[in-house]
């Protein structure tokens, strides 16, 4: 009477599939989260720009520093390049956002609407934090990519919504 497989549980599963590979944060959450096995936080080493193929345009690496606010970027991908203007940047909005995960560490997603380079955009990025010995965060991995507003879509005020991963 009824099949073996149920249709709907597949097609489910089939679209979460789908919709994980889409989005930039949930690849790279994915590939963190494959090195990060046992409860410790992968090493910088472990995550290459190879390993994220396209998706390293998206991304940064932050070498953390005490005080945090001598923290700064080794790595750039080309698309968030802009770190002349931290201000005026996807690096620099994640970079604003580094002592939040270095004091949960956890990894962290931060959505939002913001001008960068006197555009109007909406963006989501996230912090994924490494360690060399699994523990102490020593670098903090980023992904973050962004699209216009649309002609209808207003940048009232700037409005981040984050969420723990």
């Amino acid at each position: 009477m009824f099949p073996e497989t149920d249709a709907i549980s597949n097609i489910v599963s089939d679209t979460v599939t789908v919709l994980f590979k889409r989005r930039l944060v949930d690849r790279v959450l994915r590939l963190w989260t494959e090195m990060a096995r046992g409860g410790r936080f992968p090493r910088r080493d472990q995550i290459e720009p190879r390993m994220l193929g396209e998706d390293w345009a998206n991304c940064l690496v932050i070498a953390v520093r005490s005080p945090v606010r001598l923290s700064y970027l080794v790595a750039v991908g080309e698309n968030l390049a802009f770190a002349h203007c931290p201000n005026d940047s996807l690096a620099g909005v994640l970079l604003s956002h580094l002592p939040q995960v270095l004091s949960e560490r956890r990894c962290l997603m931060i959505e939002g609407r913001a001008t960068l380079r006197g555009t109007d955009v909406l963006y989501r990025s996230a912090l994924f934090p490494l360690s060399e010995d699994g523990v102490a965060i020593g670098h903090v991995l980023g992904a973050a990519n962004h699209r216009l507003l649309r002609e209808n879509e207003q940048l009232i005020t700037p409005l981040i919504r984050t969420k723990w991963l």
